[in-house]
Order: structure tokens, then C-alpha cells, then sequence
């Protein structure tokens, strides 16, 4: 029985020192949220040369879908990265086994 307390002791303990969400998930939901920023602007962007200018703006509309396509490969970037920096806290917090 005293094993189990002082396990549990251990346990708030070190489960305290942990911030949640750890500064690696923070950092990634950072860039997440200012990526989502941007890719609202390129949106409405595009939109409004859509309805403004039809095929007169058709190169600018190209480049402004290519800078959507980066931000979204920057985005399954920084997904994965939060993704991981979550597992890695949960192992730290022992509710995942490191394998």
C-alpha cells in the first residue's frame, strides 16, 4: 500500500511540471492559426478578382492558387509536427507507451 501512495506521489508530481499544451504545441498551433489567416485573405482575395475582373486577372488568380497549395503543404507540415509534439506529451505524461 505504500508503494502505491508514493507512486501517486511520484506521479503529481512529475505530471505537474508539464505544461499542456507543451511550448512544441504551442508553437505549431502558432503557425496553424496564422496560416489559416492567410489562407482567408488568398480566398477572399481571389474571390473578389473573380467577381471584379472575370479573365482579366487570370494570372493573378493562378498565383494566388499557387500560394494556397504551399500554405497547404505548410499546413500537413505543422499538422504533423503538433500531431507529434501531442504524442510525445502524453508519453511524458505516461498515458502512451513510447513504442
Amino acid at each position: 500500500m505504500a508503494d502505491l501512495d508514493d507512486n501517486r506521489m511520484e506521479c503529481e508530481k512529475a505530471c505537474r511540471k508539464i505544461e499542456v499544451p507543451t511550448e512544441e504545441e504551442l508553437k505549431a498551433l502558432n503557425a496553424l492559426r496564422a496560416i489559416k489567416t492567410q489562407v482567408r485573405d488568398l480566398k477572399s482575395r481571389i474571390y473578389d478578382l473573380t467577381e471584379d475582373h472575370g479573365h482579366e486577372k487570370g494570372q493573378e488568380i493562378k498565383t494566388l492558387e499557387n500560394q494556397l497549395a504551399s500554405l497547404k503543404e505548410e499546413w500537413i507540415a505543422w499538422e504533423g509536427k503538433r500531431k507529434e509534439a501531442a504524442r510525445i506529451r502524453m508519453i511524458m505524461l505516461g498515458h502512451e507507451d513510447p513504442s
